[in-house]
């Protein structure tokens, strides 16, 4: 428990946190791991690469510092960091040489100002959370572990069959290598799927929302080749998925887990799903199981993409749509090639904008939920708000860092 002391402390150093936290977090990384490289078979090598683990770490100290004496206040971050966490297998003594690698950074960045009082209120600060992360991530590990069909860390899996669905995105089928069964799990859930790399001569983890309804026995993940755009890399493990995983290969999976599902209590409530490009995947799922557990729902699809031939699970969302009487679907494409037929292929020419959306959502008592790049999803929340949404009602998807 901090002392009234400590958090004054912390407190203080908000100000200092905020302007060299990325200084801080930069440093940490790259001494930990060269300290302990096989650390790099957990992080996400091209976020490190491109110092998006770095920015957000910074931020979420930042926010710590900022609201170390409200705690509730960060409840739901708390829950998202640690589903992630259980999805990577993070163990209690990762902490350990996090927190170490962290205290020599601030303390190494912040000079003078780094008092051993102030180093060792962070200490303890980061040691609270360090405690009610390990707790939280223990409890998912033990659900998971407890579920029929479940397991906890990592499981091998045969592909048993891979569909290419249009250039550049193939959707894999996953069976356990041991014959066992997989979980129900809940439509908008996620696993993480490790391959070795190797270019970079380590595992590395990503995450992949599950694309198919529970039922089939299988785990189905459908993954977009990240290609190299405007300065950014490619996608070093999408491509190689994309590229050279075939029918027979096995990989390693993580239980699914995720928060971006539908909210059960209420079942009656319209839904507006609102997805762009690859960010159908968790939509799909869900129509398919609203068509199997509440085909009656009001449902609304929205969905944005290039064209015809960059539209990837489009005969599934055909045919689920079919079995939804109070469903409706609106296919936008922002660039429609010479055999796309409006009115057939799609429904309207650009992107979602607020009175499109306003269209589709009349009902006071809809949630929304969202799925795409980055931008796109801050747009259409802006457009939300924009239209009287509250954010309780407004629900985001994202697998950056």
């Amino acid at each position: 428990m901090l002392t009234s002391s400590q958090i004054a402390l912390i407190k203080s150093s908000a100000p200092a946190i905020k302007a060299h936290g990325l200084e801080i977090t930069t440093l940490m990384y790259s001494r930990m791991l060269a300290e302990h490289p096989e650390l790099c078979n957990l992080f996400n090598l091209s976020h490190q690469a491109a110092g998006t683990q770095q920015k957000t770490l910074a931020q979420a100290l930042a926010a710590y510092a900022a609201h170390i004496d409200a705690l509730e206040n960060l409840s739901g971050a708390v829950r998202f960091i640690a589903e992630r966490h259980a999805a990577l297998c993070v163990k209690p003594e990762h902490y350990q040489i996090v927190g170490k690698c962290l205290l020599a950074a601030a303390e190494k960045v912040l000079g003078d100002a780094a008092t051993p009082e102030l180093i060792a209120a962070w200490a303890a600060a980061y040691q609270q959370l360090a405690d009610i992360l390990i707790a939280a991530e223990a409890g998912i590990y033990k659900e998971k572990a407890q579920m029929e069909g479940g397991w906890s860390g990592w499981r091998t899996f045969d592909c048993v069959n891979r569909v290419e669905e249009c250039p550049g995105v193939v959707s894999f089928y996953f069976m356990p290598a041991d014959g066992g069964q997989v979980p129900d799990y809940k439509a908008g859930e996620y696993v993480t799927l490790r391959v070795y790399v190797p270019g970079l001569q380590v595992l590395q983890p990503r995450q992949y929302t599950l694309s198919q309804a529970k039922g089939s026995g299988m785990l189905r993940i459908t993954v977009k080749a990240i290609r190299a755009k405007d300065g950014a890399p490619a996608g070093v493990v999408s491509n190689q998925l994309v590229n050279t995983l075939k029918v027979g290969n096995q990989v390693e999976l993580t239980a699914p887990t995720g928060t971006f599902v539908i909210d059960d209590v209420k079942d009656d409530h319209p839904l507006v799903l609102i997805a762009a490009g690859i960010g159908i995947t968790p939509m799909v799922a869900m129509l398919e199981e609203l068509s199997t557990e509440n085909p009656l729902r009001s449902v609304h699809f929205l969905y944005s993409t290039q064209n015809k031939a960059a539209y990837p699970l489009r005969d599934t969302v055909d045919a689920v749509m079919k079995g939804l009487p109070r469903g409706a679907k609106a296919v936008f494409f922002t660039k429609p090639g010479p055999d796309d037929h409006l009115g057939q292929d799609f429904d309207a020419s650009g992107r979602i904008t607020p009175a499109s959306i306003r269209n589709f959502c009349q009902d006071p008592d809809a949630d929304f939920y969202i799925c795409g790049p980055a931008s796109f999803m801050q747009d259409i929340t802006a457009a939300l708000r924009q239209i009287g949404v509250i954010e309780p009602r407004i629900h985001t998807e994202s697998f950056g860092a």
